[in-house]
């Protein structure tokens, strides 16, 4: 039931709280905030909103750069990192117009209810459900420095195998070692514990936590499958939550793809399905794999785009030092059953018709979720439209596993981009698919990619340190 301004100012005053923090998106995914006091929240809050410069949050303003943010009551929850009883409240941002405001829509949350808007005008679905994993690591400290005089990183954790000569305890987790390793080698389980429980009074139901492979302190926590725009909230939110608790715990969290070398990267593997009236569209008892036509149609589109989807699920650099062979990390573009190595992976233990489904492996966690999500609906709902068959393609299904395939059959396969750059070239190339229904504007597109292009440039005049042990004696 949706709330209303009385439902929140009752809440207000039966919990005591005394400000009310209205959380906003940049054009990165990262949160920003501006807060008032309680006693201000009114009616005019909610229809009038609170200003803002867009401009400040990355967007590039074909209007006047002064917005107004208005608060979507039905995502206010309790803050449980301020000691000051805070309550937290997301919501749309909107270009002030006369008579009516209009959404901005290079907004992620308005963008993500433009994509749900136009999959239920093509008839084909009028819901997507999504489920998105959350890898992470949690490191006791973590330095870095880019300056004139050095470049430099480190960081590090009590269990991790460097430290077998000095950790004292005998308690060192092998490397790559990691998943589902139990206490006291699991010594921040309680945190992971309290982050959940965090996220459940948040309104996000969690299906469970565990170690992940990377013994330098890798861990996952999986949420339950919910609508597409409530998940793209609840990625940031999960963040925050896990970012905070961590901090509580003196720990610090990174959703980095791959911040340490010689370990497993983190990803943000996403399972999607399909609902009209109530029901899968993906489950066909006599299908392959037990999927349906459309199933099958979808997983097309999302391969026949995967080069420019990877701009929007993979924005960072970092993110192609995780897509590489030898790590779980997808690097070909393909589908498979139960097989990890293919871009798609559809899950051999969903078995019930309602929850059979695939997963997309190559996204990471740096991502825009709003932009990610709507961009993985827009291309598979173009496999549909197009009926872009996978098995048509060559795109599989795989069985073997195509890490281990000779190189000459390597060579014969599609592969993921490289690098952010390679990605951007294809989004550049390929993004039509993504405005259908004046979903994705071309002007974000735009200033998506140069942002991106300008992150590579810089990033690319850096000397590595790698570049020393391997020219330092040239």
């Amino acid at each position: 039931m949706a709330k209303t301004v009385s439902d929140i100012q009752e809440f207000i005053r039966q919990q005591g709280v005394k400000m009310v923090d209205f959380r906003m998106v940049d054009i990165d995914g990262k949160l920003r905030h501006v807060t008032i006091p309680a006693s201000r929240f009114c009616e005019d809050t909610v229809k009038s909103g609170i200003g803002f410069d867009a401009s400040n949050y990355g967007y590039a303003m074909l209007e006047k750069s002064d917005m107004v943010f208005i608060p979507d009551l039905d995502t206010a929850m309790l803050d449980p990192f301020c000691e000051t009883p805070t309550l937290s409240i997301g919501g749309n941002a909107m270009v002030i117009d006369d008579p009516e405001n209009k959404p901005l829509d290079q907004y992620p949350r308005n963008l993500t209810i433009a994509a749900e808007n136009y999959m239920k005008s093509t008839g084909i679905a009028d819901e997507m459900l999504v489920l998105p994993e959350l890898e992470f690591y949690l490191f006791d400290e973590v330095n870095w420095k880019v300056s004139d005089d050095a470049i430099a990183v480190s960081m590090d954790t009590e269990h991790a195998h460097w430290n077998s000569g000095t950790n004292g305890t005998g308690m060192i987790v092998p490397k790559q070692g990691n998943y589902h390793i139990t206490q006291p080698y699991d010594d921040t389980y309680d945190c992971r514990s309290e982050m959940c429980l965090h996220m459940e009074d948040a309104g996000i139901a969690v299906k469970y936590h565990h170690p992940e492979v990377g013994a330098a302190g890798q861990f996952e926590v999986e949420p339950k499958f919910g609508p597409m725009p409530a998940m793209a909230d609840a990625v940031l939110n999960m963040k925050y939550i896990i970012r905070n608790t961590a901090f509580k715990y003196g720990k610090t969290a990174t959703f980095m793809p791959k911040p340490v070398f010689g370990e497993a990267g983190s990803g943000m593997h996403i399972h999607m399905i399909l609902r009209k009236n109530g029901h899968t569209i993906f489950s066909d008892d006599q299908g392959d794999a037990h999927l349906s036509q459309e199933a099958h149609y979808f997983m097309g589109g999302l391969l026949e785009h995967i080069g420019s989807l990877c701009a929007i699920t993979n924005p960072s650099t970092n993110s192609f030092k995780r897509l590489v062979p030898g790590y779980e990390a997808p690097v070909t573009v393909g589908y498979a059953t139960g097989n990890r190595s293919a871009v798609i992976r559809i899950p051999a233990y969903a078995k019930s018709p309602e929850v059979r489904r695939f997963e997309i492996r190559n996204p990471d966690a740096t991502c825009n979720p709003y932009y990610a999500m709507a961009a993985l609906l827009m291309a598979g709902l173009d496999g549909i439209r197009r009926k872009i068959d996978p098995r048509d393609r060559g795109w599989g299904p795989f069985s073997v596993n195509l890490f281990n395939l000779p190189a000459e059959e390597q060579a014969k396969l599609e592969h993921l981009p490289t690098s952010l750059e390679q990605a951007l070239d294809c989004l550049e190339k390929d993004h039509d698919y993504l405005m259908e229904g004046g979903v994705f504007p071309e002007h974000l597109i735009r200033n998506f990619i140069a942002r991106k292009r300008e992150e590579c440039r810089e990033i690319s005049t850096v000397p590595n340190p790698i570049e020393f042990e391997k020219y330092y004696n040239a």
